[in-house]
């Protein structure tokens, strides 16, 4: 049907104006204050989402992040249909969006959960205060973290910098809040969108690949939405939590909750994982032992670290948290970078953690620590550059994990890992995949190698490579560096940034 100019956005049956529910980072109807409150106000509800690539400063999501995001809106827009509600797409600038919407529909009340990203908490602050001058209500919501950036800090009253006792103060206030239950019914405002001129389908957004379609292989491994989130959770605490603590390491096992997409996404919330972890540990339901859920909580606080250094360090993505970095001799080596972007470094254990990013959206724990370090210290390549990868590649790449984590991976950010720390992709190779079969899996042309030499191809006899069916240089890679000659250059050049920053300093 046509769209015209002259057909508005109207509630055509109601005397009251809705509430409008801005979703963004809050994609389920569980635990959601802000479709909670607008639910309580007895009002109908408008719930909306708007793809905004065009407003100053935000980041555009990377295209992995696209095919989630459109997987976890079919989900979302199901689960509210259900309920009695519609969810309205627009694309579009927010701003003029969100002053449209308003002056179509004459709701009094916009609700939002909040974000803590630099451009997004200006954008928010700027659409608030337009609606508040129009006597608007517009309000905000924590639906995203266990306890808020400004919640926690030192004695002074200071940002926290390290995690650890970052976490024993973010403890110290106690549980965080139960979860609100997922509602029933909801009154959803019943308006008429066909005509309306930034109304749009979800499939107009042109969120999902094509030409090609890279997305098949995840779409067999992934269920984007609150339903599939909730039945990851339940299916780590029914099993994989027991042992934890030491197999979160290990990624020839399926040992993590693979949680992380659904929470970038807010298809459950951060409570929802605490209480529901809680309950299984109190009455019994799990196998995990304490520590191991200890742990996992710990990385559950991990997440809420990064999200306060966001917030009081909002150039976290752009800047060195540590300023002496800022004089660190990064090398250009595109050919390096390329190879590494490929997994075809000849490294095995990295050359498997890029393949397994690129084919499946996600890549394990203890991996990524390992190829984030071979960019950084193997190969002297920016931080910044890994970073803008797993930005594009990655399911759950969120703003302040993924800038967080590549900074601790560099030793440039807060409680970083030391830059003097770096790993040896054969002995992490060893050590976290003893029987290669992580490596097996991703890089299949030298999965004939013995277990002796699979980590280290280079090293195996011409008669043992011959018998695999691996010619090294043609069917797999040679090392495009040398680790130990790598580790020297490496602290060399940390050694020389040290002098340069106090050269500066002086």
């Amino acid at each position: 049907m046509q769209k015209t100019a002259e057909s508005p956005l109207k509630d055509t049956s109601q005397p009251q104006s809705p509430v409008v529910v801005w979703f963004r980072s809050d994609l389920r109807i569980g635990d959601n204050p802000a479709l909670s409150a607008a639910i309580a106000s007895g009002r109908p509800v408008l719930p909306i989402f708007i793809l905004d690539e065009t407003s100053a400063d935000l980041r555009a999501l990377g295209g992995a992040s696209r095919w989630w995001l459109h997987g976890a809106l079919e989900s979302l827009s199901r689960d509210l249909a259900k309920c009695g509600a519609t969810l309205v797409f627009f694309r579009g600038q927010s701003d003029e969006i969100i002053a449209k919407l308003v002056a179509e529909t004459g709701t009094k009340s916009v609700l939002w959960n909040r974000r803590y990203g630099k451009a997004e908490r200006a954008l928010d602050s700027e659409i608030k205060t337009a609606l508040q001058e129009k006597g608007v209500e517009a309000k905000s919501f924590n639906g995203h973290l266990l306890y808020e950036p400004w919640e926690v800090a030192t004695q002074a009253g200071t940002p926290m910098k390290v995690f650890t006792p970052f976490w024993r103060a973010a403890r110290a206030r106690g549980a965080p809040a139960s979860p609100l239950p997922a509602p029933s019914a909801i009154n959803g405002a019943r308006i008429t969108v066909d005509h309306w001129p930034q109304n749009v389908t979800l499939d107009s957004l042109a969120l999902k690949p094509s030409s090609p379609d890279w997305s098949k292989e995840m779409a067999t491994l992934w269920s984007p939405g609150e339903a599939g989130a909730r039945r990851n959770l339940s299916v780590f605490l029914a099993g994989p939590i027991n042992g934890y603590g030491e197999n979160r390491n290990r990624p020839d096992m399926a040992s993590t909750s693979r949680l992380s997409p659904h929470l970038r996404f807010g298809e459950i919330s951060p409570r929802q994982i605490w209480h529901a972890t809680q309950y299984a540990r109190d009455s019994g339901e799990t196998p995990g032992k304490d520590h191991d859920i200890e742990k996992f909580l710990s990385e559950v606080g991990w997440r809420e670290f990064a999200f306060h250094l966001l917030y009081h360090f909002p150039d976290l993505r752009t800047d060195n948290f540590q300023p002496r970095f800022d004089a660190f001799p990064w090398s250009d080596n595109p050919a390096g970078l390329a190879a590494w972007k490929k997994g075809m470094t000849g490294y095995p254990i990295v050359d498997a953690g890029m393949r397994e990013l690129w084919r499946t959206g996600w890549m394990h724990n203890r991996v990524r620590m390992v190829v984030g370090s071979f960019l950084v210290k193997h190969l002297l390549i920016d931080w910044r550059r890994g970073e803008e990868w797993f930005w594009d590649t990655l399911l759950d790449a969120d703003p302040a994990n993924n800038t967080a984590s590549w900074q601790w991976i560099a030793g440039s950010g807060a409680d970083a890992s030391p830059y003097f720390r770096i790993f040896a992709p054969v002995l992490q190779g060893e050590k976290f995949d003893p029987k290669a079969e992580y490596v097996r899996k991703y890089v299949p042309e030298i999965a004939n190698l013995p277990d002796a030499f699979i980590h280290k191809p280079w090293a195996a006899p011409p008669e043992i490579l011959k018998r695999a069916g691996v010619t090294l240089g043609v069917t797999y890679p040679r090392p495009i560096v040398i680790h130990e000659q790598a580790r020297d250059k490496a602290l060399a050049a940390f050694k020389a940034m040290g002098t340069a920053a106090t050269s500066q300093a002086a």
